[in-house]
C-alpha cells in the first residue's frame, strides 16, 4: 500500500463560530483560532479542517456563501486569515479548507446576476424551471431542511432549484462556466498556500438529467439520497483534480451523503484521480428511524454498528482510504450518543471511543471537543436552538401530528446539530473561557466540570489520552496501513478487531455497554504488550472480564 502524508494525518475539524473569540462579541473567530494553535500542537494534530470562514448572510451558519474570496464579518478580514495560516504552518499544522459548492447564498453576485432575466449571462450558472403544465412545482423533491426544493421567484416567473434552505440555490455543474470559476477560485486559495479541502456535499453536483419526479416525493434527506452520485459527478471531480488539485500537495475529503461502498471506491480512489476520502454517513444513521429519520430517540444495536464499519474497512482495503470519524458539526456529541455521558463513565466511555475508532485503518478525524469527552447540551426549551433544521423540523413534526412537542423536544435533545455547536469549553471561568461576551448559543452547564485547562492538568484526562492515540499513530505504521479483521461480530456488547502488518499484530478490544462482558485474548497475543488502556487493567491472558466501557490494545511483534 502506498504511503502517503494525509493517510498518517490526524485532523481537527474547528467550527470556528464555537471555538473562541478574541473580541468579546460572543461568536468565535480566527484570531480566536491563532490563539489556541499552541493547545493543538500539544494534542499533537497535523490537519485543521476549517468549517466555512467566507463572507455569509448566515442563513445557514456559513454554509451559505456570498463571496468565496472574503472572509465572513464576524470571523475577522483576510489578514487575519493569512496570519493564522502563516502560524499554523510554522507549527507544522496544515490547513484543509471547507469548500462548498453544490449551492451558494442567494445574496451570492453570480445569483443576483442569474434571477435579472432569462437571458443573463449567469442565467446558466443555477437551475431554473418554469411550473408543469398543470401550474405545480417543476419536481416533487424536497429540500432537506423540509418542504419543496422548489423556490418561486416572480422576476421571471420561473423556480429555481435548492437542495438545502432557500437561500441556499443550487450551482449548475453542468455549465463549464460555473466549473471554470470554481476551479479558478480553489487556485485562489491553494496560491495563497491552503494544503486541501473538505467539499460539502460533493456528491450532490451532478443532477439527473431532466429531474425526473421521485417516489416518495417531498421528503427531505430521501430526495437528497435518490439525487446524489449523479451522471458526471466523477467526471467533474476528475476535471478538479486536474484544473486545481493537482497544483499542490493537496488533502481532499469528500461529504458524500447518500454513497455506497461501490461508489466510495470511485471517490477516493487509490490513483488519486478524484479525492483522497469520503465520509461516509451509514454508521450515522445506525440509530435512526424509518419514519422519522433521525429524529428519534432510539438507541443503537452494537451489531448494526460493526457490520457498517467492518463493511467499510474490509470494503476499501488496497482499494481506496477511510475516513474515521464519530463526530462533527451536524452530529451530536458521540459520548452522549454512542457512549454514556454520567459522571461515573464519561471519560472511561469516551476513552473507549476514541481507541476503538483511532486503532482502525483509514484518517481520523477529531471534532473540537471531543478530546474533552465534551457532552450534549440537552437544551430543554426550543428558545435556546439556534440550528435552522431543528427549528425547521420541529415545527413541520408537530404542526403536522407526527410527534408531541415534548416527544420531538427529547428527539432534538438527543439528536440536534446545535449539541456539537455549543461553545468550547476552555476553562472554568464564566462562559468556559470561550468569551468575554454574551456567546451565540448558551454554553453548556457543564464546563466547570468539563474544560480544557483542567484536563491539561490531569495525566489522566480524556485530553491526554486522545494525545497518546495520536502519538501512537505517528509510531506504529500498522495503526495506519494493518489490515483490518473483525472479531465478536455478533456480540451486543464487544468490539473487537486485530491489525496486520508483517510481523506485527494488534488487537483492539472495546466494551461498549454499561455492563461486564467476557471475552477470551487470542492466543497469538500471549505476552503481548499493552499499547493503551482506559483502566489501567495489567492481565491480558487467557478469559478476562471486561469492566464498563473498559478498552485496551494489545501489540505483538514476531
Amino acid at each position: 500500500m502506498e504511503k502517503r502524508w494525509w493517510k498518517e494525518s490526524v485532523v481537527y475539524q474547528i467550527y470556528p463560530r464555537s471555538f473562541c473569540d478574541s473580541n468579546g462579541d460572543g461568536i468565535g473567530d480566527l484570531n480566536g483560532i491563532t490563539g489556541k494553535l499552541d493547545y493543538l500542537k500539544e494534542l499533537g494534530i497535523d490537519v485543521i479542517w476549517l468549517s466555512p470562514v467566507y463572507k455569509s448572510p448566515n442563513d445557514d451558519n456559513g454554509y451559505d456563501i456570498s463571496d468565496y474570496q472574503a472572509i465572513m464579518d464576524e470571523f475577522g478580514t483576510m489578514e487575519d486569515f493569512d496570519r493564522m495560516l502563516a502560524t499554523a504552518h510554522e507549527k507544522g499544522i496544515k490547513i484543509m479548507m471547507d469548500l462548498v459548492v453544490n449551492h451558494t447564498s442567494d445574496e451570492h453576485k453570480w445569483f443576483i446576476e442569474s434571477r435579472k432575466s432569462t437571458d443573463n449571462p449567469y442565467r446558466d450558472y443555477y437551475i431554473w424551471r418554469p411550473a408543469k403544465e398543470d401550474g405545480s412545482l417543476p419536481n416533487n423533491w424536497g429540500s432537506c431542511f423540509s418542504g419543496p426544493a422548489w423556490e418561486y421567484d416572480k422576476t421571471t416567473d420561473m423556480y429555481f432549484l435548492h437542495l438545502f434552505s432557500k437561500k441556499q440555490p443550487d450551482l449548475n455543474w453542468d455549465n463549464p462556466a460555473v466549473r471554470q470559476d470554481v476551479f479558478d477560485m480553489m487556485n485562489w486559495w491553494l496560491k495563497k498556500g491552503v494544503d486541501g479541502f473538505r467539499m460539502d456535499v460533493i456528491s450532490l453536483i451532478s443532477k439527473e438529467p431532466g429531474l425526473p419526479d421521485k417516489e416518495p416525493g417531498i421528503n427531505g434527506y430521501a430526495t437528497f439520497n435518490v439525487s446524489a452520485n449523479g451522471p458526471h459527478v466523477h467526471e467533474y471531480l476528475q476535471e478538479m483534480r486536474q484544473k486545481a488539485l493537482n497544483n499542490a500537495d493537496t488533502i481532499t475529503v469528500g461529504e458524500c451523503s447518500g454513497v455506497t461502498l461501490e461508489e466510495a471506491k470511485k471517490y477516493a480512489r487509490s490513483d488519486e484521480k478524484e479525492l483522497n476520502m469520503v465520509f461516509q454517513f451509514e454508521h450515522m444513521d445506525v440509530d435512526s428511524d424509518e419514519k422519522a429519520g433521525k429524529w428519534t430517540t432510539r438507541k443503537m444495536d452494537l451489531r448494526d454498528l460493526k457490520k457498517i464499519l467492518t463493511r467499510w474497512q474490509k470494503g476499501l482495503q488496497d482499494i481506496a482510504w477511510n475516513s474515521l470519524y464519530w463526530e462533527n458539526h451536524d452530529q451530536p456529541r458521540s459520548v452522549s450518543r454512542f457512549g454514556n455521558d454520567s459522571d461515573e463513565y464519561r471519560e472511561i466511555s469516551a476513552k473507549m471511543l476514541a481507541t476503538c475508532i483511532h486503532m482502525m485503518q483509514g484518517t481520523p478525524y477529531v471534532y473540537q471537543g471531543e478530546e474533552l469527552g465534551m457532552t450534549n447540551i440537552y437544551f430543554d426549551k426550543l428558545e435556546d436552538y439556534r440550528d435552522i433544521e431543528s427549528i425547521n423540523y420541529f415545527e413541520e413534526f408537530t404542526e403536522s401530528g407526527l410527534m408531541t412537542p415534548e416527544h420531538m423536544m427529547k428527539c432534538l435533545m438527543l439528536r440536534s446539530r446545535d449539541n456539537a455547536r455549543t461553545p468550547m469549553q476552555w476553562d472554568d471561568s464564566k462562559q468556559a473561557g470561550f468569551t468575554d461576551g454574551e456567546p451565540w448559543i448558551k454554553v453548556n452547564q457543564n464546563y466547570k466540570k468539563i474544560n480544557a485547562a483542567q484536563q491539561l492538568e490531569d495525566p489522566d484526562s480524556v485530553f491526554h489520552y486522545y494525545q497518546k492515540l495520536i502519538r501512537l499513530r505517528k509510531e506504529k505504521d500498522i495503526i495506519v496501513y494493518g489490515e483490518f479483521e473483525p472479531l465478536y461480530r455478533e456480540d451486543e456488547q464487544i468490539f473487537a478487531y486485530t491489525r496486520k502488518q508483517d510481523q506485527e499484530k494488534l488487537l483492539t478490544v472495546c466494551n461498549f455497554s454499561d455492563k461486564n462482558a467476557e471475552v477470551e485474548v487470542p492466543e497469538e497475543f500471549k505476552g503481548a504488550e499493552c499499547l493503551i488502556t482506559n483502566l489501567g487493567r495489567k492481565e491480558f491472558e487467557g478469559k478476562i472480564v471486561l469492566n464498563p466501557y473498559e478498552a485496551f490494545v494489545l501489540y505483538y511483534k514476531h
